[in-house]
């Protein structure tokens, strides 16, 4: 009560309120005040966030583009062979082949075959094979090379390339014409490497005439060095018997069909003599291929971003050294250390959430860049580039929580006196 008598009116404690446009507006005059260190602080996210976005996408399309590999040549061929006679096929021991020399014909009526092909080692003895017809003592111009009899389509079957030439067709093997493909390894060692001017070889007293000389093939690389020659001329010239194995490219799905149905077609009186090896289901090792790979680049993408989150808790902790007087004053005039851990949070978040956007749509880019450059087609799940500001920003956000701590903890006294 006061002198004159009248009861003085206690003392009202207004507590200190900052609206979010307040916060707002100084979270940004923080971040403005200091440009370029803000931009190199964004850098670090954005390279981050691109990083671990490139890394998802190119993760995918690689694994797409894998998995379609996969499922084009390796899902799609089907061979057929001999099994062994029961009772060891007599006194030779040797199998008696029931795959008859019209395979490729009757494989390719088939509802879902791309191409099919014999192949079939040929029995020369001991005959050596040689590019010029002398006899020499020292043997240096004579090798040992494997002969391999072939129908025309097996060439397709296993996606054989020509280095020069041509290869042999179904005329070729129906005139029995002595011609021959070499292997590039074959061909390296007879000292061929073109055949403008039809060049011969010899197989002990057979004369062969080179047509072509192969490239590659994504199957059976045996050919590779060896002489390939029609099937009709292995028949006439070293009295082949029958043709050993049949190889079977398939439209993609079509193989186990076909599997069940090459050794009716092939052998219908006695089909439980012939072997069909048909691929096993892709749909496993492309699970399990697909979860590697992004296994892999998600661990990349990961150490990435946590690179850029150490830049911006690094740099939003110098800002909070930097600007200690500011926030000695700030403290003095009102503002609550929720204030003042509010601010730093939102500036990093901030930070954060637009490094998220630009990296996001320079990872989108490096995506399509890459897939253009290897003629891929880009692969990406629509929510990654949609979260990656969200990842950015929660990134800033956790980065900024110790920072945003030291800065709330600072005493006004202490921080006006430690203040410039």
């Amino acid at each position: 009560m006061s002198g004159d008598g009248v009861q003085a009116a206690p003392h009202k404690i207004v507590r200190s309120r900052m609206s979010l446009h307040d916060l707002v507006t100084e979270s940004l005059a923080g971040m403005l005040a200091r440009p370029g260190r803000t931009l190199l602080t964004v850098l670090g996210t954005v390279l981050g966030v691109a990083a671990l976005v490139a890394t998802l996408g190119l993760a995918k399309t690689a694994g797409n583009q894998f998995v379609s590999n996969f499922d084009a040549f390796s899902a799609t061929s089907v061979s057929i062979s001999n099994r062994s006679n029961p009772g060891g096929g007599g006194l030779s021991g040797r199998r008696v082949s029931v795959i008859p020399w019209d395979a490729e014909d009757r494989l390719t009526r088939l509802n879902g075959v791309v191409a099919a092909g014999t192949l079939t080692r040929v029995e020369s003895g001991s005959a050596l094979v040689s590019s010029v017809p002398i006899n020499d003592p020292l043997g240096q111009s004579e090798f040992v090379i494997d002969v391999l009899a072939a129908s025309p389509g097996l060439f397709e079957t296993i996606r054989a390339t020509l280095a020069t030439g041509r290869f042999f067709d179904a005329g070729h093997s129906e005139r029995v014409e002595p011609v021959a493909i070499l292997g590039p390894g074959a061909a390296a060692r007879l000292n061929i490497n073109r055949v403008d001017q039809q060049p011969a070889i010899f197989v002990g007293d057979t004369t062969l005439v080179v047509i072509g000389i192969l490239d590659d093939v994504a199957k059976e690389p045996s050919l590779l060095d060896a002489i390939i020659i029609p099937d009709g001329t292995a028949r006439k010239l070293f009295r082949t018997e029958a043709p050993a194995e049949v190889f079977v490219r398939t439209e993609i799905g079509a193989a186990t069909l076909i599997g069940s149905q090459a050794a009716l077609a092939l052998a219908p009186n006695q089909p439980e003599r012939l072997r069909v090896s048909v691929p096993p289901e892709p749909r496993a090792a492309r699970a399990q291929t697909e979860s590697d790979v992004n296994t892999l680049f998600l661990a990349l993408g990961a150490v990435s971003l946590l690179a850029g989150a150490i830049g911006i808790a690094n740099v939003t902790l110098v800002s909070v050294l930097e600007r200690v007087g500011e926030i000695g004053l700030r403290r003095a005039v009102g503002a609550t250390r929720r204030h003042i851990a509010a601010q730093f949070l939102v500036e990093s978040a901030a930070m954060g959430f637009v490094g998220g956007i630009i990296g996001a749509s320079a990872g989108v880019l490096v995506i399509v860049a890459v897939s253009a450059s290897k003629q891929w087609t880009p692969v990406l799940d629509a929510a990654v580039p949609l979260l990656a500001p969200i990842a950015g920003a929660a990134v800033g956000l956790i980065a900024g929580l110790y920072p945003s701590w030291r800065a709330s903890s600072l005493e006004p006294v202490d921080a006006l006196r430690g203040g410039t």
